[in-house]
């Protein structure tokens, strides 16, 4: 029996809520799955409203980083919850990096 791959979503060491990942969904979706609410605003990765911190797992940041993202966020685990789509399993705080 394989184990799925799941979605977690912590705020610091509390985990909030988990469940199964979908590769079609963003983090925001997945959160609300979970009855979960990331703030969020434009939803186009634009304000950086639904900044989060990867700590464990792949968020993929592609090409060209969008307006609400900046290269030191990303090193630091940033992602935006609007348009992060996970393609492993991954845990995430909801607060944003410091």
């Amino acid at each position: 029996m394989t184990v799925p791959e799941m979605v977690r979503i912590l705020r610091g060491p509390v985990l909030l809520g988990q469940c199964s990942l979908n590769a079609e969904e963003t983090l925001v979706e997945h959160a609300l799955r979970m009855g979960l609410s990331i703030p969020t605003n434009c939803t186009s990765g634009t304000c950086g409203t639904c900044l989060i911190t990867l700590i464990k797992g792949d968020v993929p940041v592609d090409g060209e980083l969008p307006p609400g993202l900046d290269e030191d966020y990303v090193e630091q685990g940033g992602r935006l919850g609007c348009i992060g789509k996970p393609t492993t399993a991954v845990d995430i705080d909801i607060r944003p990096p410091l």
